[in-house]
């Protein structure tokens, strides 16, 4: 069968990337192009800067990485774009281009869901073995899914509230740390103990995550220390935070693991890279003689390799988007 080159467009929040994807897990070429200096200032993603950078720099991103390549536009069997989910104005700069692109090299279009994105991460340079369970753990996401096979998604549970990147953030705020929060609770975590008792978010037999509660007991916690005059140890909060913020997806993967009797599991998602959670992860799949896929640490936060590896399966379908496609901002995968 002959090889297929997708060209790959990511540009769902803060990150302009572009790829060149063989076969759907070899990656070619990738380059991802961060704002996150830039957003730093703000505390977060500004979203009309987040567009506005996206369409000044996504020409000079397809340049370099078509230079990586040794390869033209030409050379690619088709296009993939990030649609859905994502921010408005920053879905619409990759649309747009990727459109252009199928149009005036007469390649077919296709358009992927980011989460599903994240999941396929798994298949690049690895194998993914169906069926699994999939982790799905990022800033605006916290899903439990099974997978019988290539985009057969059957969704176990979800957060009922904010998802557990976006707990990781708020906590560092109130911390005083540094946007992006999630890499620095988990630098600051390795120099504390768990010594601050939290609560357990929805510690039932669902597989439903809540990180509301949580978060909102570290920001209560915060401000009744500061109003007493006491020293908080924002080290033991980091790490009593993170520990319990993880138990969450630990005790939820377990239960689905003892009640589905499936064998692998895979994790996606920008909280992915999380070195604690990865380590448990691993404890707890071990326990169970569970195979462990974890994407590498380059692939776990928003790239356009993952689009190219979720676009392949797509391609071999036929499945193709016509060019009056648009942006979904709040879309699932299922």
């Amino acid at each position: 069968m002959k090889d297929v080159y997708i060209l790959s467009i990511e540009t769902s929040c803060d990150e302009t990337s572009i790829a060149i994807v063989k076969n759907g897990t070899q990656v070619i070429a990738l380059t991802v192009l961060t704002q996150m200096d830039t957003h730093a200032n703000f505390g977060g993603v500004v979203p009309e800067i987040a567009s506005r950078m996206h369409a000044e720099n996504i020409t000079m991103v397809l340049e370099e990485t078509l230079n990586k390549a040794k390869m033209s536009v030409n050379d690619c069997d088709a296009i993939a774009v990030t649609y859905a989910p994502g921010l408005l104005g920053s879905l619409l700069v990759g649309i747009e281009f990727a459109k252009v692109l199928s149009y005036v090299y007469n390649k077919p279009l296709i358009k992927v869901n980011h989460l599903i994105g994240h999941i396929y991460a798994n298949k690049l340079d690895n194998q993914m073995q169906f069926p699994c369970l999939a982790l799905i753990i990022s800033g605006g996401h916290t899903e439990l899914v099974k997978m019988v096979d290539d985009y057969q998604f059957e969704k176990l549970g979800e957060t009922e509230d904010d998802a557990i990147g976006e707990s990781f953030d708020k906590v560092a705020r109130v911390l005083g740390l540094k946007y992006p929060g999630g890499p620095n609770i988990e630098k600051l975590a390795q120099n504390g103990e768990n010594t601050y008792p939290l609560p357990k978010p929805v510690n039932d037999n669902t597989y439903n995550f809540s990180y509301s509660g949580l978060k909102s007991s570290v920001i209560n916690l915060v401000h009744n220390e500061i109003q007493r005059g006491n020293k908080i140890n924002k080290a033991d909060l980091a790490c009593s935070f993170q520990t319990v913020a993880v138990d969450e997806l630990k005790r939820k993967l377990e239960l689905a693991l003892k009640n589905t009797n499936i064998k692998n599991v895979i994790i996606a998602g920008g909280v992915s890279a999380n070195k604690y959670l990865r380590q448990e992860l691993k404890d707890l799949c071990k326990k169970y003689n569970a195979n462990l896929n974890l994407p590498e640490f380059k692939y776990c936060t928003d790239n356009a390799a993952m689009i190219g590896a979720a676009a392949y399966p797509l391609f071999l379908k036929g499945e193709f988007a016509d060019l009056d496609l648009n942006a979904k901002p709040t879309s699932s995968i299922f």
